[in-house]
């Protein structure tokens, strides 16, 4: 395996070795032990029983908090830059199974600052004209306005300022260099980023005035921020977040993650109209022979397909039904075509519902919003 690859919250490049990772981030892998923990509070996710979320930070300690009836709160964001695609709701998906299952308070945080400050082609209008949009798709998924609250950071940062002001007196530059690769090219703005990102772990416990847990749901690629977070938070007077990470769901171009920048045709965006939805995914990379005699002789290779990994992730939740994919694939049984119209029919249905729940969420977006 290849082992050239990196993961920071900025880039991600190279064939991505998990278990490598968990090695290079000090991390730990969620055992069969804690699935079962888990279990006890009510059906364990797809996502968990596949091993997408498949590597945490002191995930035991906030199940101990949950259980002495502390409670803990969820914490996770989106950098408004652009559309939303099926990648950035995966795990949103999951934060949604999260806050169901311990009826958890979320803060969800929409870095308009951050994006304006990476991204030169972004004004601080678009990046918030980008966040109350993205914001549609999250309240899509579902969330309970009661336990949810959505905030800019441009926003909210009166409340968020004198913290984060604290966190950057604790951060080295050196520090910031070493972790993310900036240099002297980098905008101050970038290089204090990290202190407010820091802020929403801490918020639940500045509202209820008392220090409570916070449990992050993330792509591994952002643990990078946190680590910096959990080396500082108790000297602020907090606790160190949790946190439980996700595989990068990769493009329908084949193992590189989902992005917005990458190619549009690899993408596959909630707002797509159905004919988009048909040439992307009819387009996919697949792990398919060079002819349908070959394939029907040899079989095909599900551990290369994005179909599969689409399915996996996220559009056949049914385990069982998963394995006779996988099975019919390796076997010949059933063909590329076969299987992309299967997965074209469960994206435009899950999109169409999505798009039709985007609409009328428009009507409740001040239920979820939070400002100074």
């Amino acid at each position: 395996m290849n082992q050239e690859f990196v993961v920071t919250p900025y880039v991600v490049s190279g064939e991505v070795d998990y278990d490598v990772l968990i090695e290079r981030f000090g991390t730990k892998r969620i055992d069969e032990d804690l699935l079962a923990r888990i279990a006890k509070y009510g059906p364990l996710h797809h996502m968990l029983r596949r091993q997408v979320f498949y590597s945490h930070r002191d995930l035991e300690w906030v199940l101990d908090e949950y259980e002495k009836g502390n409670g803990f709160s969820l914490y996770t964001g989106r950098g408004p830059s652009g559309p939303i695609h099926l990648g950035h709701i995966m795990p949103w998906i999951f934060s949604k199974y999260l806050q169901d299952t311990f009826r958890a308070t979320l803060w969800f945080q929409l870095t308009d600052d951050e994006k304006f400050m990476f991204y030169d082609h972004l004004s601080l209008e678009d990046t918030k004209r980008w966040g109350y949009d993205n914001a549609l798709d999250i309240i899509a998924l579902g969330f309970d306005p009661k336990l949810t609250n959505i905030f800019l950071d441009t926003e909210y940062i009166k409340t968020m300022y004198p913290t984060a002001i604290k966190a950057a007196k604790k951060i080295n530059f050196s520090t910031i260099r070493a972790v993310f690769g900036f240099d002297n090219s980098n905008n101050i703005g970038s290089i204090f980023f990290t202190s407010i990102q820091t802020v929403p772990c801490f918020l639940e416990s500045m509202e209820r005035k008392k220090k409570v847990a916070c449990l992050i749901p993330c792509g591994i690629d952002q643990d990078p921020h946190f680590r910096i977070t959990r080396d500082i938070a108790e000297g602020l007077g907090y606790y160190k977040p949790a946190l439980i990470h996700a595989k990068l769901m990769p493009s329908l171009g084949g193992s590189e993650k989902m992005s917005t920048s990458a190619s549009a045709d690899a993408t596959i965006f909630t707002t797509d109209d159905k004919k988009t939805v048909k040439r992307k995914v009819m387009n996919a990379f697949t792990g398919g022979r060079v002819s349908v005699e070959e394939q029907r002789k040899l079989g095909g290779n599900p551990e290369i397909c994005s179909v599969h990994a689409y399915n996996m992730f996220l559009f056949e939740p049914d385990d069982d039904k998963l394995a006779k994919l996988y099975s019919d694939c390796k076997s010949g049984k059933i063909l590329c075509g076969e299987c992309k119209q299967l997965l074209l029919d469960k994206v435009w249905k899950y999109l169409e519902e999505h798009q039709r729940k985007r609409e009328k969420a428009k009507d409740v977006i001040e239920d979820f919003f939070v400002r100074d």
